[in-house]
């Protein structure tokens, strides 16, 4: 995704973290075999893969609004390693006898709409997406990851790594406020919707994706229970809301 930051959730588990059990303890070849464990894995895959080629063509359509042209470069760089994880994705599922499009087709819509109905009007609106709603995606995929056999966990934490796109949208969009202090007032709206509609997409996706949700719930593997579900979102919301912080915008 093009930015990443680690909710601080994360960072403190991976400070004490606790040994993997269940699926998570498996390597993808044994936890393969339980076909709705299968199915739930070609999902997200399907869907990391789609979101990471999509954030590809997004980063190249916001390069040609750059207003400079080593904003233009860095833009270019942000876009070709996205189009790097989407062809690692890519290359997985064909590895375990799955084709990508057909695992990424489900997804168009709902990326598509999404991205229909937050267009930027300029440059900083843009950035503001990108670090916004892509860091939703990538807290929301981190949260799954853990519960996941220990190769697809690998392969999805790898994508989930920062292409410097974070720091370049706080650093740009900090600019442009202390130049214009009125121009926060407008990202920070353009944030808050934002975040209703990554939440309300991801949760629709999840809702119309039996597999993928069944897991999410606990059903699966090792997943989430309903109440840890809720917890799960609350913290997304949480990482999102210190997002805005280091942006010098209000939640």
């Amino acid at each position: 995704m093009t930015s990443s930051d680690k909710p601080d959730h994360v960072a403190d588990t991976a400070d004490t973290p606790a040994a993997p059990t269940g699926v998570a303890a498996m390597e993808w070849a044994a936890a393969a075999a339980d076909p709705q464990y299968r199915a739930a894995v070609v999902d997200l895959l399907g869907a990391l893969a789609y979101g990471e080629l999509a954030a590809f063509e997004r980063l190249a359509d916001d390069a040609k609004l750059a207003p400079t042209l080593e904003d233009k470069a860095e833009l270019a760089k942000m876009a070709s390693a996205e189009f790097h994880h989407f062809e690692r994705l890519r290359d997985r599922l064909a590895g375990i006898g799955e084709e990508p499009t057909v695992a990424m087709e489900p997804f168009v819509a709902a990326y598509e709409g999404f991205h229909k109905q937050t267009a930027p009007s300029d440059w900083l609106e843009g950035l503001v997406k990108a670090y916004v709603g892509d860091s939703i995606a990538s807290d929301f995929y981190r949260e799954v990851a853990v519960r996941l056999d220990s190769d697809t966990r690998a392969l999805v934490l790898a994508v989930l790594d920062d292409t410097g796109h974070g720091g370049f949208a706080v650093e740009k969009v900090r600019a442009a406020i202390d130049a214009d202090p009125r121009v926060g007032g407008r990202l920070a709206l353009w944030a808050r919707r934002l975040m209703g509609e990554a939440l309300s997409q991801s949760q629709r996706v999840v809702a119309d994706r039996d597999a993928l949700s069944t897991m999410l719930v606990g059903g699966v593997a090792d997943g989430f229970d309903l109440a840890e579900v809720g917890r799960m979102f609350s913290r997304i919301t949480e990482a999102h809301t210190k997002r805005m912080a280091a942006l010098g915008l209000a939640a």
